[in-house]
């Protein structure tokens, strides 16, 4: 007998799954030798030194904290994302094997491709880790709110953008010199590109570092009491997607990497990137502070994110109720014990305030980078009347300790509580001020307060001094019982705040 040799019968092999498996099987080698993923440990370190610790020294707002994050991270990864994806970008030209590279059976632009993407993807994951633990401890510490993504959305398209301007670099201008480089100038460019905003309409504000008004710092008064606006995030992802669409599109150009039938796409790609990173350009150009303190930007603003945030207050239990926002819970046992004594001295007196309400901060914008913060309306108004008040962790300035905070409350609520019951005013009697002066002696406030012109919330003037006559009244009034104070006011305080009542006929 014969053998008859068949040929084996083929299974057909689906059309495009060749070419899938490819080059997933290449990004797996690519993840597993890329230079990102050695550069995670620098990155996660310069994140902790620069970034957690000065996260954690800042009130639990979820505001401040993501605003850190944002920008802090973003620097922590820039340099490690960008030298290891030009190091990675110059690999073939160091190793001499990019002719080998050229003649396989895809582009070249395929492999950069592939590089491309396991670099941005060790990156992102470092990025989000880092988000995971600073977002987790605030989720902890904080009594009220969530977490800010659209922030977090910046910082990972930021990192895929540097991925794509070292990436090309490092193909285009190959050399040991090029991913150290690149690196230094990724960091100085970013940190550098704040320097020229100036006021809330600048085209810099683009800088994926920016997340909300650069002259107003991270103001832990935002994002509590309405909306955070997406509109800059959402310019400046366009910026982004549109930058690295670009720098990818050009690697795919002719100029050898690359074959013909890539070129026109290629160029269409990169026309449209570089249209989609010019109109974000122009988009953030057009933005503006708005009353609340976050940049509003016309094309992409929503008017439903203006309305205020619905919550329900946290009160103390003390003659007058302190209200705060739920945000604010921890600062509740200082505000209250720091308004203790003035709320004794006013409670039961006919037009005292029946609460003592935290209001939102208002926001504009003055000459130059100069930012004004301060409260719309009156500070006393509504049947029945309420207080309305800023804690002076909405205002600009220094971080407070405890004891701090409490004496800022004291010199601005407190003595504006006892202002707006006596009606200690501009056109003031000798009478009101000889009685409000009183009523802060005995509160433990100081006999003589600092004027302030514009708001009295921000004391900015000078100590005006008490005549002697009106000084002497105030003290005879202090000295006298607390009950017999109050007794008198309850009958003859309307009288007084209509200016009827002289300085001799004060008890």
């Amino acid at each position: 007998m014969t053998a008859v040799r068949a040929p084996a019968a083929s299974r057909p092999v689906p059309a495009g799954r060749g070419p899938l498996r490819a080059a997933a099987q290449l990004l797996r080698l690519e993840l597993r030798h890329n230079a990102m993923l050695w550069m995670l440990p620098v990155a996660i370190g310069l994140f902790w030194f620069t970034t957690y610790r000065k996260a954690m020294a800042m009130p639990p707002l979820w505001y401040p904290r993501a605003a850190t994050l944002h920008g802090g991270t973003l620097l922590a990864f820039a340099f490690p994302v960008a030298g290891a994806a030009a190091w990675m970008g110059s690999r073939d030209a160091r190793r001499r094997t990019t002719d080998l590279v050229t003649t396989t059976a895809q582009p070249r632009w395929v492999h950069l491709l592939v590089t491309w993407t396991a670099t941005t993807c060790w990156a992102i994951v470092g990025y989000l880790g880092c988000v995971a633990i600073l977002y987790g401890v605030t989720a902890r510490q904080a009594s009220w709110g969530g977490p800010l993504w659209w922030p977090v959305a910046v910082g990972a398209a930021s990192l895929s953008a540097l991925s794509a301007a070292g990436l090309a670099a490092g193909t285009l201008a190959p050399s040991r010199f090029t991913a150290p480089l690149v690196a230094v100038g990724a960091f100085f460019a970013l940190a550098l590109s704040t320097q020229p905003i100036q006021g809330s309409q600048s085209y810099w504000q683009i800088s994926p570092v920016v997340s909300g008004p650069w002259d107003d710092g991270f103001d832990p008064g935002v994002a509590t009491f309405y909306r955070y606006l997406p509109d800059l995030s959402i310019a400046q992802l366009m910026f982004l997607a549109g930058l690295t669409i670009a720098i990818l599109g050009i690697l795919a150009l002719p100029n050898g990497r690359s074959g013909r039938w890539l070129r026109r796409p290629a160029t269409v790609i990169t026309t449209a990137g570089l249209l989609a990173a010019g109109t974000a350009v122009a988009l953030a150009g057009t933005g503006k502070l708005d009353a609340h303190g976050m940049i509003a930007i016309p094309a992409l603003h929503d008017a439903a994110n203006d309305r205020p945030l619905r919550y329900t207050p946290v009160c103390s239990r003390t003659a007058i109720p302190v209200c705060l926002n739920p945000a604010y819970t921890s600062y509740l046992p200082a505000t209250a014990a720091a308004l203790t004594p003035v709320l004794n001295e006013i409670a039961g007196l006919p037009g005292a305030p029946a609460r003592i309400s935290q209001a939102a901060a208002t926001y504009r914008q003055d000459a130059g980078n100069s930012i004004s913060v301060g409260m719309a309306g009156p500070s006393l108004s509504g049947t029945p009347p309420v207080f309305r008040m800023l804690l002076p962790f909405q205002l600009p300035g220094p971080t407070m300790t405890t004891s701090e905070f409490a004496a800022a409350v004291r010199s601005t609520a407190g003595v504006d509580i006892v202002a707006d019951v006596i009606g200690d005013g501009p056109g003031a009697t000798p009478a009101q001020r000889a009685v409000a002066a009183a009523l802060r002696t005995s509160a433990g406030l100081p006999e003589e307060v600092l004027r302030s012109a514009p708001t009295r919330q921000r004391p900015n003037g000078a100590i005006v001094p008490l005549p002697a006559p009106v000084r002497s009244a105030a003290r005879r009034f202090a000295a006298l019982p607390a009950s017999a104070r109050h007794t008198w006011l309850v009958r003859h305080l309307a009288a007084l705040r209509a200016g009827r009542i002289t300085l001799a006929q004060l008890p």
